[in-house]
């Protein structure tokens, strides 16, 4: 099926529910009044299920019936792998902190994928002389799965953990994340991004706020029953051996990638102990542009892997429907709820107090999006105004899915954060820098770049 059928799939299942609703409301006032109540107490018992029901579910099991794993302080070989497109800003900063880490050097290799950067980044990563730093350079930009497609396969560690070059690792963060695979049937383990004012892991922050906390309580009680669906895009392992290429236009790797490994019979852990650190969104359109990209993601990602949808096929299939699939359909429960709800209103005096707690809570999503723009918080207020982003954002993503808009590539903000990352830059790479003696090649190349990748243009393999 080609992926213009693939998009339209979605599109027609919504104009067969509104077509439903539609043919409902035609018929005669009891049929209707009978329809209204299905459809109105259906998409809250939907809504209340994958809020609050399956958390709790899936809480209960984990502490009445939990898997255990077997956790140990092992040492495997270990290739971390980074895409970056121009990182100026970070990239001295992020390997001067994976230099740092508490973990035997002759074990651990750093291999970063330039895609296409223009800003200055391959001169700051030329003045890096670490022997186990491998660098590679992808002359056009093609975006972060093409990256991991060509690096992954070179890389020598028997882990490889996939990163982002924004966040700091904490310094125990591989030997945290590395334990679990002492258990043969764990094949993937997720880390836990924390965000903090700073974005160094030395300041204990609170997370992404309450959606996050959530988040993580749900994930952590997947992952003591079997596995967590996805995992954390900032730091997640996976063994080598089970990476296949995924496609270059995947918008979500961090979840593609665990689900495949998962579907070979492996679990895939989340780990709270393995952290990354990062700043909280400046703006509250960086984190809407966010949660729209993962959403559009999300769509891609059951268009294409059908077997996600197929219990037979899928032993995560519960866990993947009530916290991936449901969540996409919150706009539509929404809507129907409120739209029977509004039918509803003479019928009986519950549905007039369920129309009023939908106003209050609609109301408290307003006030909770202007608090947000003054910076001020006020949680009875900020709770609808997140749930409310969240179904924003997935009928843009949504859209955007269907338009084959979203791009795989991403195009970062330029914060304050950035400029004061840019000033700190000259600190970081001097303590990187390579012997002055060095000389590039004459097409510019540093000898590193073509000893540690004989694809760079201009240099021949085995030279």
């Amino acid at each position: 099926m080609t992926d213009q059928n693939q998009r339209w799939r979605q599109p027609i299942l919504v104009v067969l529910w509104l077509g439903l609703c539609s043919i409902i409301a035609a018929l005669g006032p009891q049929s209707s009044e009978a329809a209204a109540v299905l459809l109105f107490w259906t998409s809250i018992t939907l809504l209340g299920y994958a809020l609050i029901g399956y958390p709790l579910i899936v809480a209960a099991w984990a502490a009445l019936r939990p898997r255990p794993y077997r956790r140990e302080p092992v040492e495997p070989t270990v290739s971390v792998v980074i895409a970056v497109h121009n990182e100026v800003a970070h990239i001295g900063r992020k390997i001067a902190n994976l230099l740092q880490l508490d973990y035997p050097t002759d074990r651990l290799e750093i291999l970063v994928g330039s895609d296409g950067s223009t800003d200055g980044t391959l001169e700051r990563l030329r003045a890096v002389s670490e022997l186990h730093v491998r660098i590679f350079v992808l002359e056009e930009r093609q975006g972060k799965p093409a990256v991991l497609n060509r690096l992954v396969p070179k890389a020598r560690g028997e882990i490889v953990v996939l990163a982002d070059v924004r966040q700091q690792f904490d310094p125990q963060v591989l030997r945290r994340i590395v334990q679990s695979f002492a258990d043969p049937e764990v094949g993937a383990v997720s880390g836990e991004l924390i965000l903090a004012p700073n974005g160094s892991c030395s300041t204990v922050g609170d997370g992404a706020g309450t959606y996050w906390r959530y988040e993580k309580f749900i994930r952590s009680n997947e992952s003591r029953i079997d596995s967590t669906v996805g995992a954390t895009g900032a730091i997640y392992a996976i063994r080598k051996a089970l990476f296949d290429p995924i496609p270059a236009d995947t918008i979500l790797d961090d979840v593609l990638i665990p689900l495949r490994v998962a579907r070979r019979g492996y679990r895939v852990l989340f780990e709270p102990c393995a952290r990354v650190c990062d700043l909280p969104p400046t703006t509250p359109h960086e984190e809407f542009t966010r949660k729209v990209r993962t959403l559009a993601g999300n769509f891609q990602l059951f268009s294409r892997e059908t077997w996600l949808l197929n219990p037979t096929r899928n032993r995560l299939w519960w866990q993947t429907i009530s916290h991936k699939a449901l969540r996409l359909s919150f706009p539509l429960l929404q809507l129907t709820a409120l739209a029977a709800n509004i039918a509803l209103t003479g019928t009986a005096p519950l549905y007039q107090l369920a129309l009023l707690a939908q106003m209050f809570f609609y109301a408290g999503a307003i006030a909770g999006c202007l608090l947000q723009y003054s910076g001020k918080k006020f949680w009875p207020a900020t709770l609808p105004y997140t749930f409310c982003l969240l179904s924003w954002a997935t009928i843009v993503g949504f859209i955007r899915f269907v338009r084959g808009s979203q791009r795989v590539t991403w195009e970062k903000p330029l914060s304050e954060s950035t400029l004061h990352a840019t000033r700190e830059e000259t600190t970081q790479i001097a303590n990187l820098a390579a012997p002055s003696w060095i000389p590039p090649s004459s097409d510019g190349i540093h000898p590193d770049f073509a000893r540690f990748d004989p694809t760079v243009s201009g240099v021949k393999p085995g030279s």
